[in-house]
């Protein structure tokens, strides 16, 4: 499973969206409907599944599905 495949899968399970609404260029509030409970419970289960530590910070600068996927690859680096 790739790591678009990984995300897409707990972006669906965790923000009750169809599977064709997330792409790459979906934003987490606008596209997805997210609201901030919605990001805070999506990072915790990102955090849990890759084995990786988001701040804050962080975070607040992950706003499509491909900023996440950017910042999942860099920390396997």
């Amino acid at each position: 499973m790739t790591t678009f495949e990984q995300v897409k899968k707990i972006i669906v399970e965790k923000l009750s969206v169809a599977e064709d609404l997330v792409t790459e260029n979906a934003t987490f509030t606008n596209d997805l409907g997210a609201d901030s409970l919605d990001t805070v419970e999506l990072i915790m289960e990102l955090e849990k599944e890759f084995g990786i530590t988001i701040s804050d910070d962080q975070a607040a600068n992950l706003k499509t599905v491909k900023d996440v996927l950017t910042f999942i690859e860099d920390q396997k680096k």
